[in-house]
Order: C-alpha cells, then sequence, then structure tokens
C-alpha cells in the first residue's frame, strides 16, 4: 500500500509504568485508509495499551516515554490535554470488550449513542438521531426506528456490542480501536457482530485496530497481522502469510494450537461406571421467567461433561443450580448417592467441599491483597482444620499439582500473570479436595498458548486425582479438547446430549449444526463464503 493514504502512523512507540518497568518497546505502526491491522498475542504483549496510546491514552500507573503518534497528519502528543480529548470519539473511537460495562444503565442507547456527536458539536440532536438510525439499520439492531428508546439491560450482549460500534462510529471517525469486540460472545453472536463490524468498516472506509487473541478470528477482517510478544514486535505480514506462511516460532505456536484445535479427535480418558452427580427434570426460574425447562443431567467420575449454547440459553443458570447458589425445582438433585440440597445454606460442610468451581475472570475471584499462601490456605483450614505449618506443607503441594513454584505462595495476584492466576483458582478449588468442580469459561480471558497449558493441566489433574468436571463454556475449540460428552443446552434445555465426538459428527438438531457452522476456520475465505452461503440460502 501506498504511503499517501495512511491514517495513523506510530513510530518508536515506548511505555512505562512509574516504576520504570518497559510494557511497550519501540513499536511501530502504519494503518492505512479503509484498512484493518490485526494486533495478536499473549496476555501482557502490549496489544491494549498500543490501541490505547493511538489515541495519545495511557491508564492510570503507565505513560507514553517515547513515541510520534501522528493522525490524519496531527501528531497527538504535541497537542494540549484539552485538544487531545477534542480527538478522541472524533477523529479515532475506542471499542471496548464489555460492551456491559460501557453503557450508562440510567440513559437511553440513544441519548448515549447521539452524546458524543453533541459534545464535539459535529451535529445537532436531529442529525445525530437520523445518524444513529441508520448506523442501527447497518448494524442489523432490531427495530432500528425505536431500538434508541431502549436502556442497555433491554438489549442483549450481543446487541449492546453492536450498539456499542455504533457509539463509536457517531462521530464518524477515520480510525476504530476494537479492542477484543467479540471475545465475551458466544459463537453464534460472535460472528454476527464479525459480519456486521466488517461491512460497516466497508461500507464506510473506516480503518480499524483489530485487538484479539483469536487469530481465526482475526483473519476473518483484518488484511495485515502485528504479532506481538513481551511488549515487542515478533512480526508483521498480511493475513495470508501469518496463518501460513509464518517467519518466527512463536507466531508459527500461535497458529498451531489454534489449528490443532480444529482437528481433535474424541478426548479419551478413565471414567469410571460410578456416578457422581445426577439431576432429573430440573427447572428453575428468574421471577416469572423459565430459564431452565426440565433438564437431566448425569456426571461419571473422571469425567468431563460441557455444557455449550449461547449467551442467556442457561449454562450459568444450571452452574448456579448445581453450587446451590440459585433455588431450583427439581425431581432429583443426587450427589454420590445421597440426596443434594438445593440451597447452599442448606448443604453440610462436607457436601460444600466434594462441589467446588473455578470462575471465568480468575482478578475478580481472588483477592489482590491477599498473598497466595493465604488464598490457597484457607480452605485447607477451613474444611480439614490444619494448623500453620501443616497448612504451609499442603499449599505447597498444591502448587506443585498446579505447576507453579513453591516461593509463589509469598506472593500477591497482582505480581502474577492471566495464566497464573488461574493456576492460583484451580489450585484453591483443589485444596478442599473436591470430587466434582465446575469449570465457568477457565480459559476464555486467556490466549491460545496459555489456554492450552491450563487445558493440559486439568486433564493432567483429572487423570492424577479422578476428577469429575462440568464444563460451562461458548468455547467449541476448548469443548473439543477436554470433553467426553457435551451437552447443547438452547433456550433453558438439552436439544443435545451425546458423546462429544458424537455431537461435533452428527449435528442432528438444527441449533447444534448453527453453533458448530459459526466457529471461526483458520483461513482468510470463511467469512467471506458464510456470507455467500446466505445469501444463496436467502435467494
Amino acid at each position: 500500500m501506498s504511503d499517501n493514504n495512511v491514517i495513523l502512523n506510530i513510530k518508536g512507540l515506548r511505555l512505562e509504568s512509574i516504576a520504570g518497568n518497559v510494557i511497550v518497546d519501540n513499536v511501530d505502526l502504519k494503518l492505512h485508509q479503509g484498512e484493518v491491522l490485526g494486533l495478536i498475542g499473549e496476555s501482557g504483549a502490549g496489544k491494549s495499551t498500543i490501541g490505547l496510546s493511538s489515541m495519545a491514552y495511557a491508564r492510570a500507573g503507565v505513560h507514553i516515554a517515547e513515541g510520534e503518534i501522528n493522525l490524519g497528519g496531527t501528531n497527538l502528543r504535541g497537542l494540549g490535554v484539552d485538544a487531545r480529548r477534542g480527538m478522541r470519539g472524533k477523529r479515532i473511537a475506542y471499542v471496548a470488550q464489555s460492551a456491559a460495562a460501557a453503557f450508562n444503565p440510567a440513559h437511553t442507547l440513544m441519548d448515549q449513542v447521539c452524546e458524543a456527536p453533541l459534545i464535539h458539536k459535529v451535529m445537532n440532536r436531529a442529525e445525530a438521531e437520523a445518524w444513529a438510525r441508520e448506523l442501527f439499520v447497518a448494524l442489523d439492531l432490531p427495530d432500528p426506528q425505536h431500538f434508541g428508546e431502549r436502556y442497555p439491560h433491554q438489549a442483549s450482549g450481543g446487541q449492546l456490542q453492536r450498539a456499542m460500534a455504533a457509539m463509536a462510529m457517531s462521530c464518524r471517525p477515520d480510525v476504530l480501536v476494537l479492542d477484543e469486540p467479540t471475545t465475551a460472545l458466544d459463537v453464534t453472536t460472535q460472528i454476527e457482530v464479525l459480519i456486521l463490524l466488517k461491512s460497516l468498516i466497508r461500507k464506510y472506509n473506516t480503518a480499524a485496530l483489530y485487538i484479539t487473541h483469536d487469530l481465526a478470528v482475526v483473519a476473518q477482517v483484518a488484511d495485515r497481522i502485528k504479532v506481538l510478544r513481551h511488549g515487542k514486535e515478533v512480526e508483521e505480514g498480511l493475513s495470508e502469510q501469518i496463518l501460513h506462511h509464518a517467519k518466527e516460532d512463536y507466531t508459527a505456536r500461535l497458529v498451531a494450537v489454534r489449528g490443532a484445535a480444529a482437528s481433535e479427535r474424541a478426548v479419551v480418558g478413565t471414567v469410571q461406571p460410578q456416578t457422581v452427580l445426577s439431576m432429573k427434570d430440573c427447572h428453575a426460574y428468574y421471577g416469572a421467567f423459565h430459564v431452565v425447562k426440565g433438564v437431566s443431567l448425569d456426571v461419571k467420575k473422571g469425567e468431563t461433561v460441557a455444557v455449550v449454547g449461547e449467551s442467556g440459553s442457561g449454562k450459568s443458570t444450571l452452574a448456579r443450580i448445581i453450587t446451590g447458589l440459585l433455588s431450583s425445582k427439581s425431581e432429583e438433585m443426587v450427589f454420590q448417592g445421597e440426596p443434594l440440597p438445593h440451597l447452599l445454606s442448606e448443604r453440610s460442610k462436607e457436601l460444600k467441599r466434594r462441589i467446588q468451581l473455578v470462575y471465568q475472570i480468575p482478578d475478580v475471584a481472588i483477592n489482590p491483597r491477599q498473598s497466595l499462601l493465604d488464598i490457597v490456605g484457607r480452605p485447607v483450614q477451613f474444611y480439614f482444620g490444619l494448623g500453620r505449618q501443616q497448612t504451609l506443607e499442603r499449599a505447597k503441594e498444591l502448587m506443585r499439582l498446579v505447576e507453579l513454584p513453591e516461593d509463589f505462595l509469598e506472593r500477591k495476584p497482582g505480581q502474577l500473570s492471566g495464566g497464573q492466576k488461574q493456576r492460583v483458582c484451580i489450585a484453591r478449588a483443589l485444596a478442599a479436595q473436591p470430587e466434582l468442580i465446575i469449570l465457568d469459561e477457565p480459559t476464555s480471558a486467556l490466549d491460545p498458548l496459555v489456554a492450552e497449558e491450563i487445558l493440559a493441566l486439568l486433564r493432567k489433574l483429572q487423570a492424577e486425582l479422578g476428577l469429575s468436571y462440568i464444563l460451562i463454556t461458548h468455547d467449541l475449540d476448548v469443548v473439543r479438547r477436554i470433553a467426553h460428552r457435551t451437552a447443547v443446552m438452547y433456550q433453558g434445555d438439552f436439544v443435545a446430549f451425546d458423546t462429544t465426538q458424537q455431537i461435533f459428527e452428527a449435528r442432528e438438531h438444527p441449533y447444534t449444526r448453527k453453533l458448530i457452522s459459526a466457529v471461526p476456520e483458520m483461513r482468510t475465505d470463511w467469512l467471506e463464503e458464510v456470507l455467500a452461503a446466505r445469501k444463496a440460502e436467502a435467494a
């Protein structure tokens, strides 16, 4: 591409923490008008930091130490604070990962989409509303003429993600910074948002930085991909070249681990005939809304049962029922041959010990002010009443189990990587010596290589300790790699429940076919093929 149409040009970018640690080290970046550049890398690679830096912005505790950030001929670092703010939202806009956290629940979506054009004085209210409705149409939002009258809680996760894209486009910016815009979405919603983002970028000739750790996703929208690691550039090239002719070993490993999942065969392992958990005809309600509708589930010793489905299908509600956090109406709930009380408050200390939970996001699951010894040692003391020295010895043993150094027990969570924090969450669950662990999206916040390490660890622990897992997820690649059986959940009920191999190969229910076919493949023309197939089907 010619440098004549470069809209964003970053040279020698360097960011440091207040303590002097280098977070981004001498990164260059060029983005052309109408082009999408994917930023790929593991957690801590500097992807989001670079994305925010393109707006001449740094999070608290971090500052831009060196570098030029040129947007459409203007060096943003040379501007005053007010002038920089005047560029943000107007010339360059940001789409965050969590749409739910990006909206004010007290204001309508229309008010929030219109806010930036009014603040920047690029439109009056009537013009801003007309443009918002045009964007609602382009983004395929329901009832686009009246969608803006809704409040955030009246829209689904996928709808909110699209509404946030409309908010970012409200001033017709030159550049969009898309920070993991589909990571928190299920695969069927993800593909819809991908299609609409791609069409939006094409229609309005907007340039975009697409930040993600999922190579298959970014390959569908990016013209070029820049691979980052430890704040430095590993390599950059056309998407096709990065996917199929990577020059660097790290890039090749990223591609390999994502590609391996797609070809993974059925999980083989020792599943014993003993039933650990049995649920029959389970129902649950939120007020008058029937969210789980007559589900029956059984889990054997040493088995992993995955529960998959789109957002709102009832997966997490089912997990809350099993853990006793939500009351349910069930014909039967049995754990290890004994009746399982529906509410946690009615369960004995021993029953609580035997069923543990590993949360999706380790950052919110562990106390940042406690040492790892406190975090891991607390359940040891609570359930087994061990003294200080015995607790320390057990904590060291747990560190070895999750493959962390013993001296990490002195650290606090802020000194760990995302993958290390998740290992701590697993160690805390293991501290209770449970028989059943519920894994709630245990790898969704992790990059592919770290996620693969966590999955390998879970398989190893299952083989050594005979653990049973219930895996709640929307990531079908994870299901392929770890689940013996899979339940497909749709609108509160199981539409399929069989061996994982049978689920993927037979695809008997239409929703199962839709779910599996929505998983992006490791090739740049996959999304185009999906669009072509849809057009042919509509015709």
